[in-house]
């Protein structure tokens, strides 16, 4: 009976989403595009050439596979192939059965921008780039909008106003869903389908469409529905958390990324759990202390290198379980040649508890900016044993001041070391100081 009534309530809630879908606004109340934006570019104008170099540009990118594949994806005109889409970057499944408040929002959202679209597209009736060459589209689906006006793009007015309504959701995604609903309208270039101006004036359309949405009560009120559905969903996915770290290539551009847990190259010699790309992400203020390093030491000729950053629990629990297993040492002659697995415990070489994963802790090295080489820290990242420790003495007088290189320039921008290894710093005032956070390392 319990099963019974899950069921039922579950069928119910998709029943209900799936036939409450209506516009926030009419079209009436929508702004009017014609109006707001600039009308297309006068055929021999400088924009207008632009547009044909950036046509021909796009039957250029038909001929990478991959690309020209993405291209066919994204111009399938329907809301569950646009939402497969930015499901990879905004984190989760969006489906009208997984997240179907934010399906509902999503839905609601787009039928009341997608109208803005109508008015100009009939008034200027701009000819597709392939027509205008009287050539074959180079997607059959693109056929049937032959005689449909280019101006402004409806695919690119869903993927703007979607990734908009996806980053207000997931604020610690608005980086990658941007770029890839970016990409959604590059499709529309190199499919042929539209010119590169119309796609550029369609993101500031969906914007003003968007501000619009902003004044509806009850597009404010799906919102926090759709928050909140985010916030319960990203904690039983691990999601938790994310919004307070930002990506290192973003917030230290300078730095460069050898994140050795998403590669083999690593003492247990696999891809680490949780290592979904080679990302480095830290808290917010701990990437902006590092920012101020990175200043630092580019003033002294150096760059900062990354070996890892912030790791989740699960890596950890990898670690754990891999020094477990006694009769696993892959790459013993590389990381720990002079250490017996067994006492990796007790030697405090792995424990079950890091401070990378409270996201505030990095580890790192020096690249000499003038030869583009590491500087010699007389011994490697992740060395198992007391050469690693800052202050050992059996190294050269040049090796120890290129460790306190680094450890100064560290120490004078708030972060602390450790005592064992002459790589690992952690911010001092870190802001999670008890949070060990478990979300996937990922864009």
């Amino acid at each position: 009976m319990k099963r019974f009534a899950v069921t039922a309530i579950l069928f119910l809630s998709c029943f209900w989403f799936s036939f409450s879908q209506e516009p926030y606004f009419s079209t009436e109340e929508m702004p009017d595009l014609i109006k707001s934006l600039p009308a297309p570019p006068a055929k021999g104008s400088p924009a207008f050439k632009y547009d044909v170099k950036r046509y021909k540009w796009g039957k250029e990118q038909r001929k990478d596979a991959e690309r020209a594949e993405q291209a066919r994806r994204d111009a399938v005109w329907s809301y569950e192939a646009l939402l497969a889409e930015l499901s990879v970057p905004f984190g989760l499944n969006i489906s009208e059965q997984v997240t179907p408040r934010i399906w509902k929002l999503l839905v609601n959202s787009l039928l009341t921008t997608d109208q803005m679209r109508v008015a100009p597209k009939a008034y200027y009736h701009r000819t597709r780039p392939f027509v205008y060459f009287g050539e074959k589209p180079f997607l059959e689906d693109d056929a049937q909008f032959s005689g449909e006006g280019s101006y402004p793009s409806g695919h690119t007015m869903r993927s703007w106003t979607a990734a908009q309504i996806l980053a207000e959701i997931n604020p610690a995604a608005a980086e990658a869903l941007f770029t890839r609903a970016w990409e959604c309208g590059e499709s529309r270039v190199i499919s042929g389908a539209h010119w590169q101006s119309d796609v550029d004036v369609t993101r500031l359309g969906a914007s003003i469409g968007y501000t619009r949405l902003q004044t509806s009560a009850a597009f404010q009120a799906q919102m926090e529905d759709a928050r909140e559905e985010f916030r319960l969903l990203a904690a039983a996915s691990g999601q938790q958390g994310r919004e307070h770290f930002v990506s290192l290539t973003e917030a230290v551009p300078d730095a460069i990324l050898e994140i050795r847990y998403f590669s083999t190259y690593n003492f247990i010699g696999e891809r680490i759990d949780g290592y979904l790309a080679p990302v480095a992400l830290m808290t917010r203020i701990a990437a902006d202390s590092l920012k101020a390093v990175s200043d630092d030491v580019i003033k002294q000729g150096y760059r900062l290198k990354i070996f890892d950053a912030y790791r989740p629990q699960r890596a950890v629990d990898h670690f754990v379980r891999w020094a477990a297993d006694v009769a696993d040492t892959l790459m013993r002659q590389v990381f720990y040649p002079n250490v017996d697995k067994s006492r990796l415990f007790e030697l405090e070489f792995i424990m079950e508890k890091s401070g990378h994963t409270r996201g505030s802790t990095v580890d790192l090295t020096l690249l000499d900016i003038a030869t583009g080489k590491e500087l010699d820290m007389g011994g490697p990242f992740d060395w198992f044993g007391e050469e690693s420790h800052p202050d050992y003495t059996g190294i050269t007088p040049e090796q120890y001041a290129n460790r306190m290189i680094l450890r100064e320039a560290m120490l004078r921008h708030g972060f602390k070391p450790l005592d064992s290894e002459w790589w690992h710093f952690t911010l001092a005032n870190e802001p999670f100081p008890d949070t060990y956070f478990n979300f996937p390392v990922s864009l």
